[in-house]
């Protein structure tokens, strides 16, 4: 469940507002529903990952990969492929470090009622 709630707020969320919201959507929900800290974490990181990847490939087909090519290329990255695997781990590793926190913080205000 916390992996459809992150899935659809962040994708929902990609098209209008600033990468950065995925980590807040990733933390409202991981504080509402999350359960573990493993669940909590995994949940968030391949929600994003999954939503940065399609999102970029929304992006990237109709101009024929161009600009992710000459980006690869400025990192000297083999391919345009890779620049989205690294695009989607670092979404990943941002809303999965912020569920993990928004399970923490639950589990902090669980412990002082």
């Amino acid at each position: 469940m916390l992996f459809l709630i992150i899935l659809i707020l962040s994708f929902a969320s990609g098209f209008f507002l600033p990468w950065w919201v995925v980590a807040i959507a990733a933390f409202s929900a991981a504080f509402f529903a999350g359960k573990t800290p493993g669940q909590a974490f995994w949940s968030g990181f391949s929600a994003v990952f999954i939503v940065w990847i399609v999102l970029a490939l929304f992006k990237s087909i109709p101009n024929n990969h161009i600009l992710a090519t000459k980006v690869a290329e400025l990192f000297h990255l083999p391919g345009w492929g890779y620049l989205l695997l690294i695009t989607g781990i670092i979404g990943g590793l941002v809303s999965g470090f912020a569920a993990l926190s928004g399970l923490f913080l639950q589990k902090a205000f669980e412990k002082q009622e």
